[in-house]
């Protein structure tokens, strides 16, 4: 039997992604700090998904000589993440308050893309289907999703 677990992304800066996926929905259900190795494995979830579809963030400590650490830009050619939303609308706009810009909005009441801090895309996908509503019918795409 065949069982999905998670995805792993490698981020730079933990916190930032953490919050990142709050306003997803997403809450951490378990971080390992993992000393010989110098990094640390922060587990994400949808409430009731614990154990099912998580999303595993790692992070790599700075190396212990002071020199730079390193950088993970473009998503690393990750395709994206996936979520279903109970309201595309209102988590757009949570992420849009919080400075998070919608590559692709939710014109249909359907899909749209946002980034993380690491430029991980993540797709929202409503839970049913919503009518098109202003501002986001009206919105072009903007950059790359």
């Amino acid at each position: 039997m065949t069982k999905y677990l998670h995805s792993m992304i490698r981020v730079s800066d933990p916190d930032a992604t953490v919050d990142f996926f709050k306003l997803i929905g997403l809450e951490e259900v378990r971080r390992f700090d993992v000393e010989q190795g110098r990094f640390t494995l922060i587990f994400l979830a949808a409430p009731g998904q614990e154990g099912v579809a998580e999303v595993e963030l790692t992070y790599n400590w700075p190396p212990e000589d002071g020199s730079a650490a390193e950088v993970y830009d473009g998503g690393r050619n990750f395709g994206h993440l996936a979520y279903r939303v109970e309201n595309i609308y209102e988590t757009c706009q949570r992420l849009a308050d919080a400075g998070h810009t919608i590559h692709r909005p939710p014109r249909d009441g359907h899909m749209a893309f946002v980034k993380s801090p690491d430029g991980i895309s993540v797709e929202l996908l409503q839970d049913g289907h919503l009518e098109p509503q202003e501002p986001w019918a009206s919105m072009e795409n903007t950059g790359s999703w």
